[in-house]
């Protein structure tokens, strides 16, 4: 064991937070992999890399050779900082059984488009600077996953861990990062928010330069992959990849949630519900008394409709072709159910008839390009608006008459609802806690991990609206 003490020189009756000393350590070149930072006050025992955010933190004074804090003068306290011969090796080669190790576990790997996972052990690396390590608790299976799985919208990358919707525990952080602790509670994001991009900073996006939508299999940080299976790569999914016991995440690609919030419920928000509310609330402004039309009567599809519901919509038709689904739209505010396999018209024709000339809004959930014209001709003139939020599975490009525009119509799109994630999510948090909005009625199944094969199986088939796996190390 090599034992480091380290004496600051720094002028008198300096104040500094953590994050400016962790500014001081690396001027001075200490530069361990996993410095330990202690002080001792009297009888106490703090480690500073565990206090609480920067904003939140007590200020401390360094002197010469003691670090004081500023109430506490009566106990001289000592600064130190310990390392030993292990911590300087690289990550990769670091025990298991040491924090911010590597870590093996198992994971769902998939080896072929389509193709059932296979429960592997698979590494996986401590968390590089900006990055945490997640112990994944629940993760549900989204629409969006089973299409890349099938890889039926993007370039077949394998083997590969899926998943992207979650919730979980941090496990370990990495360097630079000061907003997480282990312990924390977060959700995932497949969009991330780095809070300094042109994007992040107009007020009018939320499409992160630094953190989008990651499309490569990779981290955002250094294009490279964080799990290892027989010594090669896997890759990622959305820079999440839930799949798996543990991940390792952007800290950019997380949010901190309350320790009140079920993690096995709540993790439908880092996806499919926030991305329908949001949609009907930031994206198209569903006003009060206005008129609905939603295609597609999944989780997202639902959560447009509760959220048009919230705003007071007058009308909200649901277009699905699972006669299943009526009932349970009714729950989420749907008034009127139309089923294309049922009717004589066009989907467009019925709902024209019904609303006078067209609705106000639709919402495209499906992934269906074909079916956004649909949409399109379903709105009012003037000022019908049509909203898309699904992933093409095929034929990504629109087509549609220009004279649909020409008469007031217009197309959005919606990715994540319009939500800046990380400063938007802990708000849709606590309105689930104070029962505002819904969320457990959208969760048909519940599967352990081991049975992830059957989850995939139940939405490809389409009998489940949400299916939430559970990981064995559930806390």
């Amino acid at each position: 064991m090599l034992m480091l003490i380290h004496k600051l020189s720094i002028k008198h009756g300096t104040y500094m937070n953590v994050s400016q000393l962790s500014s001081v350590i690396d001027q001075t070149r200490i530069k361990f992999r996993h410095l330990s930072l202690e002080v001792s006050v009297g009888q106490l025992n703090v480690n500073l890399l565990h206090l609480l955010p920067p904003t939140q933190q007590p200020r401390w004074r360094l002197l010469p050779i003691f670090f004081h804090h500023k109430n506490t003068d009566r106990y001289p306290p000592s600064l130190t900082f310990k390392s030993n011969e292990e911590s300087m090796l690289p990550a990769t080669t670091k025990s298991s059984s040491n924090p911010g190790g590597v870590i093996k576990c198992k994971a769902a790997v998939a080896w072929g488009a389509g193709e059932a996972m296979v429960m592997e052990d698979v590494e996986v690396s401590a968390p590089q600077p900006s990055e945490i390590r997640i112990k994944v608790v629940s993760t549900s299976l989204c629409r969006s996953d089973v299409t890349a799985w099938l890889s039926q919208a993007q370039p077949p990358l394998f083997p590969r861990i899926f998943g992207h919707e979650a919730s979980g525990i941090v496990e370990s952080v990495g360097q630079e990062v000061t907003e997480f602790v282990e312990g924390d509670h977060v959700l995932t994001l497949f969009i991330g928010e780095c809070m300094s991009c042109r994007q992040c900073i107009s007020g009018r996006s939320n499409i992160c330069q630094r953190l989008g939508l990651e499309r490569k299999g990779v981290m955002h940080s250094d294009q490279k992959t964080r799990f290892l299976l027989r010594g090669k790569p896997v890759y990622h999914y959305c820079a999440v990849s839930s799949f798996s016991e543990y991940t390792v995440v952007h800290s950019g690609c997380a949010v901190k949630i309350s320790k009140a919030a079920p993690l096995e419920k709540v993790c439908l928000l880092s996806c499919g519900t926030a991305a329908g509310l949001g949609a009907a609330w930031n994206v198209a402004d569903v006003s009060k008394g206005s008129t609905v039309a939603i295609f597609g009567l999944g989780t997202v599809g639902l959560s447009v409709a509760q959220g048009a519901k919230i705003r007071g919509a007058s009308r909200i038709i649901g277009v699905d072709t699972n006669p299943e689904k009526n009932e349970k739209a009714k729950a989420f505010g749907v008034t009127d159910f139309i089923n294309p396999n049922d009717i004589d018209e066009t989907v467009q024709q019925v709902i024209k008839r019904l609303t006078d000339g067209g609705v106000d809004y639709c919402f495209e959930c499906i992934g269906d390009t074909e079916m956004i014209n649909t949409a399109l001709h379903s709105c009012c003139d003037g000022w019908g608006m049509t909203v898309t939020l699904g992933v093409p599975k095929t034929k990504p490009d629109i087509t549609a008459h220009y004279g649909l525009f020409l008469t007031g119509r217009t197309l959005k799109g919606s990715l994540f609802g319009g939500w800046k994630p990380k400063s938007d999510l802990p708000s849709l948090i606590d309105m689930y806690l104070k029962e505002e909005i819904k969320m457990d009625d959208l969760i048909t199944h519940n599967l352990p991990f081991t049975d992830i094969n059957k989850a995939f199986d139940l939405m490809v088939a389409g009998n489940c609206l949400r299916c939430v796996i559970h990981m064995p190390n559930e806390a």
